[in-house]
């Protein structure tokens, strides 16, 4: 059902090559779960993005709720470098959804791994991550929407580039931003 990844390039992979190695987005499963929950941000990072071991109960709970998740490990070669998650919609796991949710897409979790980053990783998999929304796996959409820490400037940054505009509205204390798509 949510796992599921119509348009994903041979099994659950999506590639890029630019400005760093060839690097691939491909789906959490059995066998790369273990180093995927290896993966961690910088200590005085933990407070803007939830652990990959929480993101991945989060996937599970939307799934078995109805919703949709999609969590993929960011890789470079057979290396991972970090894990992102998109989501659609709301399900019973939302409490109280922002309104941009309803029928729309969203960049769930996203992190580069504390070894990994400012080696272009964050921007590739960027591209990659909408690219996979725009192959719309759940249904037509207007938005992608994420959200992140107000302080976290380096996320903000490099959502602005890719065009996401902050809407004034917050997902519990973290500020909404959407890309038209």
């Amino acid at each position: 059902m949510a796992l599921d990844t119509p348009g994903l390039m041979g099994k659950g992979r999506l590639a890029a090559q630019e400005g760093v190695e060839m690097i691939r987005i491909e789906k959490v499963n059995g066998k790369n779960v273990w180093e995927i929950l290896r993966l961690s941000v910088r200590e005085e990072q933990k407070s803007f993005v939830a652990g990959n071991d929480t993101s991945i109960i989060e996937a599970y709970t939307a799934i078995t709720g109805g919703g949709y998740a999609f969590p993929f490990g960011i890789y470079d070669d057979d290396t991972p470098v970090g894990f992102l998650m998109v989501g659609y919609d709301t399900d019973e796991y939302w409490e109280n959804p922002p309104k941009i949710a309803r029928k729309n897409y969203n960049l769930w979790r996203f992190m580069i791994d504390e070894r990994y980053q400012h080696r272009g990783y964050g921007r590739e998999a960027m591209k990659l991550a909408l690219d996979f929304i725009k192959t719309k796996p759940c249904g037509d959409a207007q938005y992608c929407w994420l959200s992140y820490e107000p302080e976290h400037a380096v996320a903000r940054n490099l959502y602005r580039s890719f065009g996401f505009r902050e809407t004034g509205d917050m997902d519990e204390e973290e500020v909404i931003a959407v890309l038209r798509l």
